[in-house]
């Protein structure tokens, strides 16, 4: 379902197909082992997913909230529309922090700015 991708700062994760009630805790285990051997920052790049139920999301919502206790960045790029909706849906899209690239992350790693966004 997942592939780690690796370099000395960041972790990215590429799922695929659908992720939903069926496989949400194997997601959910692959993104804490993801995030609790990241160095430094922890992207999940969605460009092949096919459709996130709210088992899926919340295993996206532990994932980062694991990632702000160990002090390491998460982001997620490549949202297809349908999913970006249903962040926009649940708000979650003014909690974590999207970005339309890889590229774009890793530029907003190279530059050192800091995230302020949180989920309560």
């Amino acid at each position: 379902m997942t592939i780690a991708i690796r370099d000395s700062q960041l972790t990215i994760i590429q799922p695929s197909g659908h992720i939903n009630a069926a496989n949400a805790a194997e997601f959910q285990r692959q993104l804490t082992a993801a995030v609790t051997s990241a160095p430094q920052a922890i992207l999940v790049d969605m460009y092949r997913v096919d459709s996130l139920d709210s088992a899926g999301l919340m295993s996206l919502i532990c994932a980062f909230r694991l990632a702000q206790r160990l002090n390491r960045r998460f982001g997620i790029c490549g949202v297809p529309p349908s999913i970006q909706m249903i962040f926009e849906l649940t708000r979650l899209d003014a909690a974590f922090e999207i970005f339309p690239s890889r590229d774009a992350f890793a530029a907003m790693l190279e530059r050192g700015e800091e995230s302020v966004k949180l989920i309560a």
